[in-house]
This record gives structure tokens, sequence and C-alpha cells, in this order.
């Protein structure tokens, strides 16, 4: 493997490409309950733990479903726990974990401040830590997995200003502004709004991740500025359905294309925002790769564990490992591409077509 390491060589086994025109695994145990168990891994593997971060979100489901079949081609065995959302739950879950004897952690905080706790309970047992989705403020993680959030803000803002020709009002849903992926996503959609896009007047929502939150503020405005043409929703697992669900109650639901239509942008790539890419209820997402997200986390968990060392620069797998800038805190930034209905370029943007096979959220 060409990954920038120092140690030993990484198993081709473990690899997939990260492009979108190569198909993706089938997300395990498809069509079953919406939160999907996280499987054991392999009997015999390394003891890791890993705590899942909530179970109110499509994206974090497919993610949970693929964390244990990859974990078991990495050769590791699952000890899992999930925390809700709840920081004082995650810091709880990671004591038991560690009272197991587990040799890495793979951890999604969704209270990038809140997690410091946790990561130094780890840290006084050498214990090592892989977050996934999450960078923590204050370092101290072996690995983040994770892709660039602030390209998402500013893919998303490009799309929208794009196709509104720079004019209008939007509305973004704001994440948990105390996650760092709240944080990098609004702030490069404003920075790219106000630099690009200045005659569209975005409208903040402020949500904490809560799908009532963003429905409840969309309400108001709709009122308020019944001219709204745009919505950027920052976590299309939380947001799609119930935003859908609202438009269709005050008619403000109109396919792509027609007088009325609202210009929608998620981020996740869950299979509901592709099938309503391709119904022309939404218009575009950035798909995360949830599948990429537990692969990668399995791969630098099983690392830890065998002591690699890793360094910033490209990777094999379609993907740049960066410093972060606090402590030495490494990131896998995995490729996250725009989707939309037929693909091509919108403005600078290069997008995929929504049926392109190699999309995970296909599989799922």
């Amino acid at each position: 493997m060409n990954t920038r390491m120092i140690g030993t060589t990484v198993a081709a086994a473990l690899l997939v490409t990260a492009s979108a025109g190569c198909a993706r695994e089938p997300l395990p145990g498809r069509g079953s309950a919406p939160a999907p168990s996280v499987g054991g891994g392999a009997a015999n593997g390394v003891l890791v733990g890993a705590d899942q971060p909530r179970s109110d979100s499509d994206f974090w489901s497919a993610y949970a479903a693929y964390l244990g079949p990859k974990a078991a081609a990495a050769g590791i065995k699952l000890e899992n726990t999930s925390s809700d959302n709840d920081a004082n739950r995650l810091k709880s879950n990671v004591d038991t974990l560690l009272s197991k004897n587990v040799r890495a952690l793979i951890i999604a905080p969704q209270d990038t401040a809140a997690v410091k706790p946790a990561i130094a309970a780890a840290t006084a047992r050498a214990v090592p830590v892989v977050t996934v989705d999450t960078r923590p403020d204050s370092g101290g993680a072996y690995m983040v997995v994770r892709a660039d959030n602030r390209a998402y803000g500013t893919k998303s803002c490009t799309y929208l200003g794009e196709t509104l020709h720079g004019t209008g009002k939007v509305v973004e849903f704001q994440g948990d502004l105390a996650s760092i992926n709240g944080r990098d996503r609004s702030e490069a959609f404003a920075d790219c709004m106000r630099s690009k896009y200045p005659g569209i007047k975005v409208i903040e929502i402020p949500t904490d991740w809560q799908g009532d939150k963003a429905v409840s503020g969309l309400q108001d405005k709709l009122l308020t500025d019944p001219d709204i043409n745009g919505i950027y929703m920052q976590a299309g697992g939380i947001f799609l359905q119930p935003t859908l669900a609202l438009l269709r109650r005050t008619g403000k639901l109109v396919k792509a294309g027609r007088p009325g239509h609202i210009t929608i942008v998620s981020n996740d790539g869950i299979r509901a925002e592709l099938d309503a890419i391709d119904s022309g209820d939404i218009d575009a997402t950035v798909s995360q790769p949830a599948d990429l997200y537990a692969q990668y986390a399995a791969y630098y968990a099983k690392a830890a564990t065998e002591g690699r060392k890793f360094t910033p620069g490209p990777t094999d797998h379609g993907s740049v490992i960066v410093d972060t800038g606090t402590a030495g805190q490494l990131e896998d930034q995995l490729p996250a591409p725009v989707v939309t209905r037929s693909g091509g370029k919108v403005g600078d943007l290069d997008t995929v077509a929504s049926g392109d096979p190699g999309l995970w959220g296909r599989a799922h």
C-alpha cells in the first residue's frame, strides 16, 4: 500500500477504491430494522471497542451495519456500545470498554469539545482512539477518519449559488455548532455565500442536529419569508424526511424544473436522498462515504494496535492525510462527491449522477 505509512505494508484485501465509478458493496442486512445492530467482527480478532453515536439517522444506521463486516475483514473483534448523542454516556461507555481491556477504540463524538475526558481516559491506559466523521477539538486521536467538511459547505453553497443565479433566499439548517462538522459546514457555507453570491440572503436555523428544530424553524420562516427558494440541509439522514413532509403539507413541494420549486441541497448520500433527487424533490447531495468510514476506522484501529505510524500526504485509496494542527493529530480526508440527477458540471463543480452504482447509498 502506498498510503503514507512508516511500518508494515497494509494488506491489499483491506483496500477499496473510493471513486464513484466503481460499485460498492451492498449494505449488510439491507431491508432489516432502520437502526441495524453492529456485528461482532472477527471471532478471534484483536479486541477493539466501538461506540455508535446515534440511532436517529439513516447515515449512522448504515455506518453501523457496515462496521461489523469491515472489522471482520481487518481482523478485529468488536465490543460495541451506543451513546445516543450523549457526551456523558460516551464517557461512561469508554470507561466500560477500557475495563474490558480493548486494545483500541473507535468512536464518533457528536460534541467534539466534550469528548476530551473520554480521550484522556483512553490515553491514560495507552489505548489509541480512532474517531469517525468528527475531529476532537483538543486532539488526542490516533487518526481521524473523515471527509473535508468545509468542502461540504463550499460545495453546497456553489451548487445553490449557481442554480439560483446568485439571487434569492436560502434557509440553512445548521448542525450543532459544538461539533466540528457543524462549525466547518456553517462557516464555509457562510464564507462562500458572502464572497461569491452576495445577492443571496442566508437564513440560518440552528438545529443541534435535531430534525424537529429544523422543521419548526423552517415552518416559521416560510410564513415570514414565503419567497424562500433554496434550502441547505447539513444532514439529510436527520432532516430530509421531516423537511419533505412539511413542504408537502404546505404546498411547497414542487418538482425540480417547475415554477415554484425550492432548490434543496443535502449532505449525507443516503438512499432516500438519491431517490429524492431522482424524483425531483431535492436537487443534490454531498455523499459522505459510510462504507469507507467503517472500513478505514477498522483499518486504522488495527494499525494502531500494531504500532504503525502515518505521515501527511496522499494515500492510495483516493484520500489525503492531513495534519490538523492540533497536537500532531492526523486526519484521513476521504472523498465525498456531489451528486445530482444527471451528473456533470454545475459551475466549477464536478458532480456524479444519482444512479451511479459506485455510490454507497445505491447499495443501501
